[in-house]
């Protein structure tokens, strides 16, 4: 068993390929092995996290995470604890491996309760796992789950919160809030991205001893992004070693989102960055950083430089879009520069075209940016964020990094990546500016799309997972922060066994 944490690279499988693993493994096991490894999985965490808790109250639900829930119990009982066992199922209509779980409770001089009882120092969420759906919890599930919320103690979930669908982070409108969730078998991408980290709190994976030939017989729905390691600069090297960014954007009253990129891009290691201001009475130089060099956006010659295209454009970007677009050989687009290509066809085909002569291009959207070049709703992407963020990359042949919480990255004909680091502190204006900056100076440093996108999405949200606590995150602070915390940045922290 281990504790996911930021760092390392782990496959993620869905709903269908884990329950595929699942069968596979049972017919090659004794009867009942998977499910009372599960239980005992699950014991043994809630002994690590609530070492104390004397009752344990266990929320059983009809299926096979109801009878992993029984298995907990048995354990728990042996070792001294009190579990309280409540349970939606039945003997007469439980699987196999449940009804097993079932008479060995009874075995251990424990009987199922028809409600919960007194106070509890933990809880057991024990009620859907992967089986729940997108339908919202009824009659004593749903009283069940409002008592859990409620009771103010730790919540442990197996496999998966109670009303959080483990193939895409969406859920229910009532839906356990765990404190931490014990995946089971493999890796849910559900877990980590959308409504997912924050109903699923701490995530742990316990493979219930399997090999890992049996683990890789399907080809994962994703990854987990890992930490990027540092690239060593050679001695023998010089500011053109790391190349050109230039910054286009910064209309009228919004060059402090150009500034944000350019700046990013400097503390990212480009050897030179360009800004060209969409606003022709706007500052010529940045008194902040004064290393970056303004220049008439009509003056910059595209074709040599990366270019990062729609930071505070507004709608003055589009009289300059075609041309990056028809010229640059690596562009990355962001915010305003995605709105103009969302309603406008001949930009869609150019960038489209992009692909057809080996041009490098990554989108950057938040959910409603993804939306508007999908022609659908911010919800509609929400609803599946791998889903749509594959759509978006297959559609216009680019990379994708669909931001918000558990950004996902992802190309054509790549397996997406899930990014595990970032919290709430990335919620403010410009923080978007400063990795459309990142990924740009990453590009022209030689990394491919997909790599350049999976380092900066990292690092952006490590530094804000590193910063001290009580200090105030602003994207002007974050776009120097490569710069003034490499450490915590490329840090990997070790795994936590038990």
């Amino acid at each position: 068993m281990q504790k996911i944490t930021p760092g390392q690279r782990h496959p993620l499988h869905g709903v269908s390929p884990t329950r595929r693993i699942e069968q596979s493994a049972a017919a090659q096991l004794s009867p009942h092995t998977l499910m009372q490894r599960a239980g005992l999985a699950v014991a043994r965490l809630a002994l690590a996290i609530a070492p104390h808790a004397q009752r344990i109250w266990i929320a059983c639900g009809p299926g096979n995470n109801g009878g992993d829930g029984l298995e907990a119990a048995v354990h728990l009982k042996m070792w001294g604890k009190q579990p309280i066992v409540t349970w939606l199922g039945s003997p007469a209509s439980a699987s196999e491996d449940t009804s097993a779980a079932y008479q060995r409770l009874l075995e251990a001089d424990l009987s199922v309760e028809a409600a919960p009882s007194g106070n509890f120092d933990l809880c057991i969420d024990a009620l859907l796992g992967i089986g729940s759906q997108l339908r919202e919890p009824q009659g004593q599930m749903a009283d069940w789950i409002c008592q859990i919320n409620a009771s103010a103690v730790p919540v442990l979930a197996i496999d998966c919160p109670t009303g959080l669908y483990a193939d895409t982070g969406q859920t229910t409108a009532l839906h356990v809030k765990a404190s931490h969730t014990l995946s089971l078998l493999t890796l849910k991408p559900g877990l980590l991205t959308a409504q997912g980290r924050d109903a699923a709190g701490s995530v742990w994976l316990d493979a219930l001893g399997l090999e890992s030939g049996v683990l890789t017989e399907l080809a994962p729905t994703a990854y987990l992004n890992p930490a990027p390691t540092d690239v060593a600069r050679l001695h023998a090297s010089h500011k053109g070693s790391y190349g050109d960014v230039a910054v286009i954007g910064g209309a009228s009253g919004m060059t402090g989102a150009a500034l944000l990129a350019a700046r990013a891009a400097l503390h990212a290691g480009a050897g030179r960055v360009f800004v060209g201001l969409l606003d022709d009475s706007a500052l010529t130089v940045d008194v902040q950083q004064p290393e970056l060099m303004f220049r008439p956006v009509k003056s910059l010659d595209f074709s040599a430089m990366t270019v990062v295209c729609g930071c505070g454009g507004g709608q003055t970007v589009r009289a300059v879009l075609y041309a990056i677009l028809s010229s640059s050989a690596r562009v990355v687009l962001d915010a305003d520069a995605l709105n103009e290509i969302a309603f406008a066809s001949d930009l869609q085909a150019a960038l489209t075209a992009r692909a057809v002569r080996q041009a490098v291009t990554v989108l950057t959207p938040h959910p409603l940016e993804a939306a508007r070049l999908l022609a659908v709703t911010a919800t509609q992407v929400q609803t599946d964020r791998l889903a749509a963020a594959q759509t978006l990359a297959r559609r216009f042949a680019c990379t994708v990094v669909l931001k918000g919480s558990g950004s996902v990255i992802t190309s054509p004909g790549q397996t997406p990546v899930i990014n595990p680091t970032g919290n709430g502190r990335l919620a403010t204006p410009g923080t978007g500016d400063v990795l459309a900056g990142w990924v740009g100076a990453q590009l022209a440093a030689g990394q491919t799309a997909f790599h350049a996108a999976c380092r900066a999405v990292y690092w952006h949200g490590a530094l804000a997972d590193a910063w001290p606590p009580g200090a105030a995150l602003t994207a002007g602070r974050l776009a120097r922060g490569r710069a003034l915390q490499p450490a915590p940045i490329l840090s990997v922290q070790p795994l936590f066994t038990i």
